[in-house]
């Protein structure tokens, strides 16, 4: 058998058949071809916050950096400082009070924490509940790990919250987890104390855990919430955090979980199997970034106005309507309805005007008809996008 043959007998897991390629993975190809071949393609589509942290968090970075005796193996379950800080900041901004000891776990991002939580909680063949709309890994990453996938409706109808009424006449015996993610995105959506009451009362009555992530509530959002803030959440739920968007650390992968000290206990017995931990100077330059003061997020959140206004303008060019009371870090839209579907629009904006904007439909069914556009672009950019927009015929 030559070589050729012997590599065509090889046949990838199974679990693939049950996920593709991600959607920006494989979109972001295609921009980036076009960028190659001369377009200048203005990407509005990766929620990657392009502003950096404080000048305190990368002044901490550098020196920490230089202390030779800081550059070996972490603790799995972070440094005392990093686990105080994101204790400090619970209770500052959410009014929450967290054990730093034993009910926060910080992670190499939030998103690997998807990977972590499912593995502790959910054995093949049980059932986890995910929006529609929704975050994508919230799907694929539990198809991956042999959990069958139930959606749950988000509409616009219902202000883009859960239909408790519809979820009550669901069969949830075998249902271990729901993920939520309030302030939502795609939509853009603000979590209520009174969702978040009613989410902690469905989990405690039907016996299953809420997994709320929760990374956008700083952005454009004047009350931050945390659903940890109800009386007895800390029995049903679990939180994510993530200093990727509030703080301008995308690249630097740093979250949090914050539950009880069993649930912990078992997502660190998966985590430690995994990974062996950040890089000290990391954590503690997020300990600097963590203890902001309220001026540098106001500082941040100026930026996103403004880009906010000119996004505004751009989804009044494209005959586009949207909830103005939105937060996060998008603008989420309807399409007008003389368009077949989403892409009918999008990919004419792509080709025609070369900006990219994300079609709704890769973040669930609910989406066929919206758009999300990314306010990570500095608004000269946006600027140039809204022109060129108004150049083509929409």
């Amino acid at each position: 058998m030559d070589e050729t043959n012997r590599t065509n007998a090889i046949q990838p897991a199974q679990r693939l058949d049950s996920v593709s390629e991600y959607y920006f993975s494989r979109k972001l190809k295609e921009v980036a071809a076009m960028n190659a071949a001369g377009m200048q393609v203005i990407s509005l589509g990766v929620g990657s916050p392009d502003m950096p942290p404080s000048e305190e968090t990368v002044e901490t970075l550098c020196t920490e950096a230089h202390n030779p005796d800081g550059h070996g193996y972490q603790p799995y379950v972070g440094i005392p400082e990093l686990r105080e800080a994101f204790s400090r900041f619970y209770k500052r901004w959410y009014g929450v009070e967290l054990d730093a000891k034993s009910e926060i776990q910080p992670l190499i991002g939030s998103k690997e924490g998807i990977l972590h939580v499912t593995l502790a909680f959910v054995n093949p063949g049980e059932q986890v509940l995910v929006p529609n709309p929704g975050y994508p890994t919230y799907t694929s990453l539990s198809r991956l790990l042999g959990a069958e996938v139930v959606h749950y409706d988000l509409k616009e109808e219902n202000g883009w919250m859960p239909d408790f009424e519809q979820l009550e006449r669901m069969d949830l015996s075998r249902v271990k987890l729901m993920w939520t993610n309030y302030p939502n995105m795609p939509t853009g959506a603000n979590a209520t104390p009174e969702l978040y009451e009613r989410l902690v009362d469905f989990a405690r009555r039907k016996g299953i855990v809420i997994v709320n992530d929760n990374p956008y509530s700083f952005i454009l959002n004047d009350h931050p919430l945390s659903i940890l803030s109800v009386e007895g959440a800390k029995d049903c739920c679990i939180e994510f955090n993530s200093m990727s968007k509030s703080h301008n650390m995308p690249g630097w992968r740093i979250g949090m979980i914050a539950a009880n000290p069993t649930f912990i206990s078992w997502i660190l017995k998966v985590k430690s199997n995994i990974d062996s931990g950040m890089y000290r100077a990391m954590q503690l330059a997020a300990v600097k970034a963590l203890d902001a003061e309220a001026d540098w997020y106001e500082g941040n959140n100026a930026n996103y106005s403004a880009r906010r206004n000119t996004a505004g303008a751009i989804m009044d060019a494209l005959g586009c309507t949207y909830d103005k009371n939105q937060v996060g870090m998008f603008l989420w839209g309807r399409i007008p309805d003389h368009y077949t579907d989403v892409e009918e629009l999008t990919e004419h904006v792509l080709h025609e005007a070369r900006v990219f904007i994300v079609p709704g439909f890769i973040f669930g069914s609910n989406g066929n008809r919206y758009i999300r556009i990314s306010l990570c672009a500095k608004n000269d950019k946006l600027e140039e996008a809204l022109k060129r927009i108004k150049e083509i015929t929409i």
